[in-house]
């Protein structure tokens, strides 16, 4: 059955739209690499206590090899289930989908069936195909589930996508939101050139995924120009593997970042806070190593915690790159600020409950 946008929960549709705080819920897993329901549960919990508006399953942060070992189905399901018994409140569930156009119509469907709102579309395996094609490929997707575009970067399984890209994609009438995670400027102002081109910019809720860039994206405005015209647009909300930890202090930097925009007055600390987080950044996504272990280095702070009790992931060879731990403890040292390390602590046994 097709889900489109209309169908949607109008509470849900207003969220997205308006802007919130979803993270990419990571993957537990057991020391034999299977999944550990319990902590997979734990997870989901901690991120709705936490405040955040929504969770994003299935993606880059999940492991996108979930699939060939079975896990996709079981892992959507568990998340959605667990929520729904844990609050009553309005989350925006929102599904990855993945492989060719086959396979990720096949997914969108799952996922509507299990009451995903949204589908956020990789196009890992359109590395080669036109932008003709690629648009056709989103086209298909979007008949099954309300859609969520992704600029991933190039360095974790992207690829490079233009202006005449964007505008196409926007053009699409179930897109509802865009995450943009090229970790690059130039490329993330192509995506708002784009929806700008589209006439899109009130249709289309814009996330940032930058995840070295997350305070700045959230407080500062955007001015593009188009036909004589200059339209101002802004992240509304965030959909970041770097919220899958400290979350609960993420969601209170989401409503300072929203509240200053409100009050028209970014204060100075506040900016300056962008630099402390793009720090911790640096050493849980293992930038020096090209990204190597950024899912091992959230893991890795999840395991301290207590809501993991390994970083294990189904690939035995992506860990913490040499050095990345050191680079994380002293994170953990200089920016504790920023951690939700008490609210965990408070909590974590009603989580693995």
């Amino acid at each position: 059955m097709t889900l489109h946008k209309n169908d949607l929960d109008p509470r849900i549709r207003q969220m997205i739209a308006e802007g919130t705080v979803i993270p990419a819920h990571p993957l537990a897993l057991t020391a034999e690499r299977k999944l550990d329901e319990r902590r997979q549960r734990a997870l989901t919990r901690y991120y709705i206590d936490a405040g955040a508006g929504g969770l994003a399953v299935g993606v880059h942060t999940t492991q996108f090899a979930i699939r060939d070992v079975g896990l996709y189905e079981p892992v959507l399901r568990n998340a959605v289930e667990t929520a729904q018994a844990w609050t009553q409140r309005p989350l925006a569930l929102v599904a990855g989908l993945a492989g060719a156009t086959k396979q990720a119509r096949s997914e969108a469907r799952l996922a509507s069936s299990l009451g995903y709102h949204a589908g956020l579309l990789s196009l890992g395996a359109m590395r080669e195909a036109s932008t003709q094609d690629i648009v056709a490929h989103c086209r298909a997707i979007a008949d099954e589930i309300p859609l969520i575009g992704f600029y991933l970067q190039p360095a974790v399984g992207g690829r490079d996508l233009g202006v005449d890209f964007w505008t196409a994609f926007a053009a699409i009438d179930n897109v509802i939101a865009i995450k943009v995670a090229p970790f690059n400027r130039y490329r993330t102002l192509d995506v708002f050139k784009g929806v700008v081109a589209a006439g899109a910019a009130d249709r289309i809720a814009l996330y940032t995924g930058n995840d070295d860039h997350i305070v700045l994206d959230l407080a500062l405005p955007f001015d593009v120009r188009h036909d004589g015209k200059t339209h101002r647009l802004e992240f509304r909300g965030g959909l970041l593997g770097h919220w899958s930890v400290w979350t609960k202090s993420a969601v209170a930097l989401f409503k300072r970042c929203r509240a200053a925009k409100a009050a028209g007055h970014i204060d100075q600390d506040l900016l300056a806070l962008d630099a402390c987080v793009t720090d911790c950044n640096a050493a849980f996504f293992d930038v020096v190593n090209n990204f190597h272990g950024c899912i091992a280095g959230c893991h890795e702070v999840l395991r301290r915690q207590g809501l993991l009790d390994g970083i294990w992931c189904l690939d035995p060879h992506e860990s913490l790159s040499p050095g990345q731990a050191a680079e994380i403890d002293r994170v953990l040292r200089e920016h504790a600020d920023l951690s939700d390390d008490a609210f965990v602590a408070q909590n974590l046994q009603r989580w693995l409950a």
